[in-house]
């Protein structure tokens, strides 16, 4: 218990101090790693304080990610690093090349003093709620990338909403919280209507889309190219079972099924960018220099993680939809 010093008079509100006596005894030692901390109860006995003093202390704390709470237990220390003032719960589906672009831009364009815990439901439901509820209180802000989840409300609502930032994928029933996201439907209408020209000197265009993986806008914007511009098209889930022919060419939205399916144009002894053309989503270094370069649709995603990073430091309520653009290659 000494290791808590509250006094009258100091002109520090008295959970301050309570924030400040844990701060110190953890820079001098007396507190470290693992260890338990005395309950509300017994603080707010020995100082004669109201028990929303003490809680508003440690959920603060908690915040910062600092201490934990154990349900039956009790608060224990979490980390030894006072100098952290904000704990950035950031919730993935998966972690692939440019995520980790994205992730590189949000913690290069956050304070020194900002801790991020990372995770990833990797598109299951029921991982993503679990660590969502099992992050409640622990964070003073939440970034969650929900995926195709479209009853994900019923759990984000469980959060402060005014914490809450939404990334990448925003969907009707949780239009209503802080977002940088992508127009799927657009960047793929949009962006394939600018290459309309060079699309004509193939037969069929063939979309590769995993209604648990891919967003849906994907799909929306790809049938509007093809319904107005009369282009034969066909959509698949799978790449293992298809066999690419002359004057076919592909949307290809992730790296696995992009080196899976070069592998069979080569087993069909076709040239991409002459008899067979491939787009891929999301740019990379090896789409940049596979097969003398991919052609890609993509966002900014070191623009996404800065201008996430700026949304949570300067706590704006806002949304913002961010930058996809076309890099032409040999592929097509």
């Amino acid at each position: 218990m000494n290791i808590i010093s509250v006094k009258n008079n100091l002109g520090i509100p008295k959970y301050k101090q309570i924030i400040i006596s844990v701060e110190n005894a953890l820079q001098e030692g007396s507190l470290k790693k693992g260890d338990k901390l005395p309950s509300i109860n017994s603080i707010r006995n020995k100082f004669s304080l109201s028990r929303d003093t003490v809680l508003k202390a440690y959920s603060e704390l908690k915040l910062r990610g600092i201490i934990q709470s154990i349900s039956g237990k009790g608060y224990y220390i979490k980390s030894e690093n006072v100098s952290v003032k904000q704990n950035i719960f950031l919730l993935f589906d998966e972690l692939n090349s440019f995520k980790e672009d994205l992730y590189n831009s949000f913690l290069n364009n956050l304070d020194d003093n900002t801790q991020v815990d990372i995770f990833f439901h990797h598109f299951n439901f029921t991982v993503f709620s679990k660590l969502i509820n099992d992050s409640i209180g622990n964070y003073s802000s939440y970034v969650i990338m929900p995926a195709n989840f479209h009853n994900s409300q019923n759990i984000i609502k469980n959060l402060p909403e005014e914490k809450v930032y939404i990334l990448d994928q925003i969907h009707n029933d949780i239009a209503h919280y802080s977002a940088i996201y992508q127009n799927f439907e657009n960047a793929i209408y949009n962006n394939l209507n600018a290459i309309y020209k060079q699309l004509t000197k193939y037969h069929k265009i063939t979309l590769l889309f995993q209604e648990n993986k891919q967003p849906k806008g994907m799909l929306l914007g790809f049938e509007k190219f093809c319904q107005k511009n009369n282009f034969k098209s066909e959509v698949i889930n799978s790449i293992e079972h298809i066999t690419p022919k002359t004057s076919d060419i592909f949307l290809i939205p992730d790296d696995k099924n992009l080196i899976l399916l070069i592998k069979k144009i080569k087993e069909e002894n076709l040239k991409i960018g002459e008899n067979i053309g491939v787009i891929s989503y999301n740019d990379s270094l090896l789409k940049e220099i596979v097969e003398g370069g991919i052609t890609t649709i993509s966002t900014d995603f070191n623009k996404m993680g800065k201008t996430l990073a700026q949304m949570i430091l300067n706590k704006e309520n806002i949304q913002i939809e961010n930058p996809t653009t076309l890099t032409f290659r040999k592929s097509i």
